[in-house]
């Protein structure tokens, strides 16, 4: 019960956290997963690519209602990401991942929160972009080629780390294409649940290799989906209407904690 519970709360911080920030939502669950029972990073994986793509579902209906989708961009970017998460994953199944090393996942993925702790410290204390009432217009000339290169780093991602990667994409998208904030994390909204299920069937469909029954994957999916879709609208809908700062500091000093049980993290 005590089990079912913890996860329950995982998937409704997962969601809200993930709804809020434009994030698949596996930045948080993989970490709480590790501290609440240890070290199993095939599994979690396998299961956080599930709930990315259900759970991304009810964060993507706000984005797609209220227009801010690039659809130019979405265009480019998810056949290459599709391409990047088959190549991820099959990275991560490789022999220097496998058994007790399947410890160094875990610790790839704390060195990935760093970056994620840095990029957010940054974001507060940016002005915001101008949202443009027609955002293709003001793409630069070589949009399809960023859009796909991004698709590929984004995808490779969120195949090796389980992710939903839209703290890789959501960035490159204001860099690179000059997308303003709203509208960059609308589209990684999209492109998780564009190649969050192709991600997830391969990687389950692996997990026999590394001694772990896919019904275990599955398992922990069905107690995460349910509070992660709750928290996912809540958190969809409340990314337009609240202050970020407040919220993102909260963030922040979860990812310190993440980092710190991720980094020390022992094989199982």
């Amino acid at each position: 019960m005590l089990e079912i519970l913890e996860l329950s709360l995982i998937g409704l911080a997962m969601g809200l956290f993930g709804g809020l920030l434009g994030l698949g939502g596996s930045t948080i669950m993989i970490p709480a997963m590790v501290v609440a029972f240890g070290e199993n990073q095939h599994l979690y994986q396998s299961s956080a690519m599930i709930c990315n793509f259900v759970v991304g579902i009810s964060s993507l209906v706000p984005h797609w209602k209220s227009q801010a989708l690039v659809k130019p961009v979405l265009g480019s970017m998810i056949p290459t990401a599709i391409v990047g998460i088959l190549v991820g994953v099959a990275i991560s199944n490789m022999p220097l991942f496998e058994g007790r090393n399947s410890v160094w996942l875990a610790r790839c993925f704390g060195v990935f929160l760093i970056y994620v702790l840095i990029y957010n410290c940054w974001r507060m204390f940016q002005p915001a972009r101008p949202t443009h009432e027609n955002a293709v217009a003001h793409l630069p000339q070589s949009y399809r080629f960023w859009s796909a290169a991004i698709g590929v780093v984004t995808g490779i991602g969120a195949g090796v780390l389980g992710i939903g990667a839209g703290t890789i994409t959501t960035p490159l998208q204001q860099v690179f294409l000059k997308l303003p904030i709203r509208r960059a994390m609308s589209n990684s909204a999209a492109i998780i649940v564009a190649i969050s299920w192709v991600g997830a069937i391969y990687k389950n469909w692996t997990l026999p290799e590394h001694g772990i029954a896919v019904a275990e994957s599955l398992k922990i999916a069905l107690w995460v989906i349910p509070t992660g879709l709750i928290g996912g609208y809540i958190g969809g809908h409340l990314m337009h209407r609240l202050p970020r700062n407040v919220i993102r500091t909260l963030f922040l000093l979860i990812l310190l904690l993440a980092i710190w049980n991720l980094l020390l993290v022992k094989p199982r």
